[in-house]
């Protein structure tokens, strides 16, 4: 089972710097007209701690009384499942590969036991993934998630080797990329935010995990991509 370390360490530097990045986020807009509603989480490479981002961010959000969407994209080995300890199997794939007019998209959506925060599981692995997420049932099953929830939160699979985050791009208005203290190398970083551009998109902030106590702070666990250079 993943943790939900902002609420049940909330003075801790962890749970701070979930803060410091989502205040980040909601600054970063300021002078723009465009409302940031739905943000994608995405990693270099598996292992990177994504879901566990995405879960906590998600749940940050909610503690400002937004009614906040937690979505697993990761249609191949999603984790949220076991994240929230949810028994259904039921989820995201399912409601693209039925959407209907008029199906209740509320139907394949689990509340947690979280104040304002819901939760879309990955659902029936599909042995076609990406078709899913490319697909036209996809963009109107966004299209009204964004008109019902504040913010909804993209969990999706590492950049490197799968297009997957890429697709979901274009329904973002933030994308984060979450790389490992230690373990991400500077190749891999470059590959994925080169991955972003090669789309017409771009990462907005880098957010370093598994940094160790001693060398964190408010910012350690967060870069706007600016700290690379454009």
């Amino acid at each position: 089972m993943g943790s939900i370390n902002v609420k049940y360490n909330p003075k801790g530097m962890f749970s701070e710097s979930i803060k410091t990045i989502r205040t980040n986020i909601n600054f970063s807009n300021i002078n723009n007209e465009n409302e940031i509603k739905v943000i994608l989480v995405s990693s270099s490479q598996s292992g990177d701690g994504k879901s566990f981002i995405s879960a906590n961010l998600a749940y940050s959000f909610s503690l400002e009384g937004k009614n906040v969407l937690l979505v697993d994209c990761d249609l191949r080995k999603g984790r949220l499942k076991e994240y929230f300890e949810m028994d259904t199997d039921k989820g995201y794939s399912d409601l693209i590969l039925n959407y209907k007019p008029n199906t209740r998209i509320g139907s394949y959506i689990n509340k947690t036991k979280y104040e304002n925060l819901s939760v879309l599981l990955g659902g029936t692995m599909p042995p076609n993934p990406l078709e899913l997420l490319s697909s036209k049932n996809n963009s109107v099953i966004m299209e009204k998630l964004k008109e019902k929830y504040d913010v909804i939160i993209l969990d999706c699979p590492p950049v490197i080797g799968l297009s997957d985050a890429l697709v979901m791009a274009k329904y973002s208005d933030y994308n984060a990329l979450v790389v490992s203290n230690k373990k991400t190398t500077n190749k891999e970083l470059e590959l994925s935010l080169r991955a972003f551009e090669n789309v017409g998109m771009k990462v907005n902030g880098v957010i370093m995990n598994k940094v160790a106590k001693k060398n964190n702070s408010y910012y350690s666990s967060y870069y706007t991509n600016s700290y690379y250079g454009d």
